[in-house]
């Protein structure tokens, strides 16, 4: 049996290393977490996330092209490097813009209107851009490891299309996914993130355990303070001990506080792929239309549903 590298092994090869928050808004806060994780293992890290906010901040229906990104630094077809003047053409900022500016460092926009194929190409860009030899795709509250059945999941489109991404990306490059802050996202219950852990450890794909420190957790705070996230936020609550039901998105969404909060499970996107229903789905998209179609074929509604119900009820 071949031996795989689990995720510490695979950062300590690495020199740099590109972590992507995956499912838009503020995951890239929560990623900060992981990317400090890998810096402690001896890769530099480098921050990023998609180009897609939540409505309160973005009232823009789905995610953004980056013709519809300015300012920054254009890398490819499908990627811009923000800095903290990066913003919609309304001018709002992305949270990548706010981490930037917060870090003193550009950060990595991926436009994912081509779907995970485009996505993909758009990662490789970046990676190649910024010489880092490992990407880890990380999930702030655990839908994008969902099996599409859960009550609450409400958001797994753009995390489908980038995990799905990560797949196709793995035949060239070295690629580690991660989720941090099982249910912190008020979706999933932790219970739900653990069955589909457990899942991804019977395919062999779970690939190591991690906790938060308490330095860690100061950083991913003031990066959320500078950004206004609700979710990774929650991942600092849990960091520090703080248990019970506390409420989040004005009430609507509840999250369960408690130490498994402040956890990251890594694992092997493309070893679990048999138990990633939801990107095998969006695999090979070429435009968000189609993968919000593969996902709705199947029965799963997405964020992208909610968020153009919404503009018509507006507008």
């Amino acid at each position: 049996m071949n031996h795989v590298p689990d995720f510490d092994e695979r950062v300590s090869a690495a020199r740099r290393a590109l972590v992507l928050g995956i499912g838009g808004g503020g995951d890239v806060v929560g990623s900060l977490a992981v990317a400090r994780r890998c810096q402690q293992l001896g890769a530099e890290p480098v921050l990023g996330g998609v180009a897609w906010e939540r409505m309160p901040i973005d009232p823009h229906p789905g995610p953004r092209s980056v013709a519809q990104i300015r300012g920054g630094r254009r890398v490819g077809e499908h990627i811009v490097l923000a800095d903290g003047s990066t913003t919609t053409p309304e001018g709002v900022p992305f949270s990548e813009s706010r981490v930037a500016a917060h870090l003193g460092a550009e950060t990595v926009l991926v436009d994912i209107t081509a779907g995970a194929s485009g996505a993909a190409l758009g990662v490789a860009a970046a990676a190649a851009e910024l010489d880092c030899d490992l990407v880890v795709f990380v999930d702030i509250g655990g839908d994008a490891i969902a099996a599409g059945r859960e009550p609450g999941l409400a958001s797994p489109l753009c995390d489908a299309v980038m995990l799905a991404a990560a797949i196709e990306l793995d035949r060239e490059h070295s690629v580690a996914g991660a989720v941090l802050g099982a249910g912190c996202d008020g979706e999933l219950e932790p219970r739900n993130v653990l069955e589909r852990v457990a899942a991804l450890g019977r395919a062999g794909a779970w690939t190591g355990t991690w906790g938060v420190t308490a330095e860690i957790a100061d950083q991913v705070e003031a990066a959320a303070a500078a950004t206004g996230t609700e979710a990774s936020l929650q991942v600092v609550r849990c960091a520090r001990g703080e248990t019970g039901l506390t409420a989040i998105r004005g009430g609507r969404r509840q999250v369960r506080l408690s130490p498994l909060g402040a956890i990251a499970f890594f694992f092997d996107p493309a070893l679990g792929a048999a138990e990633l229903p939801l990107a095998r789905a969006v695999g090979g998209s070429t435009s968000l239309e189609q993968a919000h179609a593969a996902l709705a074929e199947i029965g799963v509604r997405t964020e992208l549903d909610y968020e153009r119900g919404r503009a018509r009820e507006v507008g």
